[in-house]
């Protein structure tokens, strides 16, 4: 049971929804976008999180959006992991997004868990993004001063980083990046779900490797110093490995119940191999 009151306001428009949060915010009731409200269920029963209105955005078509058009893949802030990963179409197109939807939580969490929440949400590891930052992927967001298009890599730092009273609608990936060869590793402490020790998406682009990581960090980052060391060919495996995980901050390497530090970074090096070994050519 969430343990406090607040306004449930469904828009069906991207003004209707910026709309509800300019005069929910004026009312001081600290407005709140959401698309499955898992975030709002389980942080809100255990006192992280309140809110005094949750403005629901999957009743904007713009939000609902799975389709190609043109030379992009655009997918809705709105539709769920579900979605995402059982489309003919994502797989097809967007192989790398699907298998990334496909291995985060249980299909039960995934049928309400939304492509927009898993980005934007609080719990840190937020893997649905880590393909759209490998293929640089651009955000469209919707807020008080209307509507922008900006690449992943100029908002996403951590976090999406949102102006107030702003929500992402859809993003929009280039065919052909989405379509490059590609590889998802998830390791966990144990069992087929769960919170990952380290997971990490790959492409391959020309001979270069692109690598975006979850759970080294507690935050999903690409990481291009590595990916420089890693696309180091004049030096055997081991080594391109090693001076990949030499540019990990150690410091900041998360250190919890799920993993020491110490045993994340192994698993790294045991995922980055399994990425070279598949997409080195």
């Amino acid at each position: 049971m969430i343990p406090f009151d607040f306004e449930y306001l469904p828009a069906h428009t991207t003004a209707e929804a910026v709309a509800y949060y300019v005069s929910r915010a004026k009312a001081g009731q600290s407005p709140l976008y959401c698309g499955g409200a898992t975030e709002v269920v389980t942080l809100g029963r255990i006192g992280q999180l309140e809110t005094g209105a949750v403005i629901d955005i999957r009743h904007i078509p713009s939000a609902q959006v799975l389709t190609q058009r043109h030379d992009q893949v655009v997918a809705g802030a709105g539709v769920t992991l579900t979605q995402i990963a059982d489309s003919v179409l994502i797989a097809e197109t967007f192989p790398l997004l699907a298998a990334s939807a496909r291995e985060i939580a249980d299909r039960t969490a995934r049928n309400q868990i939304t492509l927009g929440g898993n980005i934007c949400g609080q719990i840190f590891y937020r893997e649905a993004v880590l393909p759209l930052l490998v293929c640089e992927s651009a955000v469209r967001l919707a807020g008080p001063n209307g509507l922008r298009e900006l690449p992943m890599d100029r908002v996403f730092d951590q976090t999406l980083r949102l102006q107030p009273g702003e929500f992402l609608v859809q993003t929009a990936t280039d065919t052909v990046l989405a379509g490059a060869p590609w590889v998802y590793v998830k390791r966990r402490k144990m069992g087929s779900v769960g919170y990952p020790v380290v997971s990490a998406a790959a492409i391959r682009v020309d001979r270069d490797i692109r690598v975006a990581v979850s759970g080294v960090y507690p935050f999903p980052v690409r990481a291009l110093d590595l990916e420089q060391a890693l696309n180091r060919r004049e030096l055997p495996l081991s080594r391109r490995i090693e001076a990949a995980v030499s540019t990990i901050r150690a410091d900041l390497v998360l250190d919890d119940v799920e993993a020491a530090r110490g045993y994340r970074l192994f698993v790294l090096r045991d995922v980055l191999r399994e990425i070279v070994e598949s997409l080195d050519a």
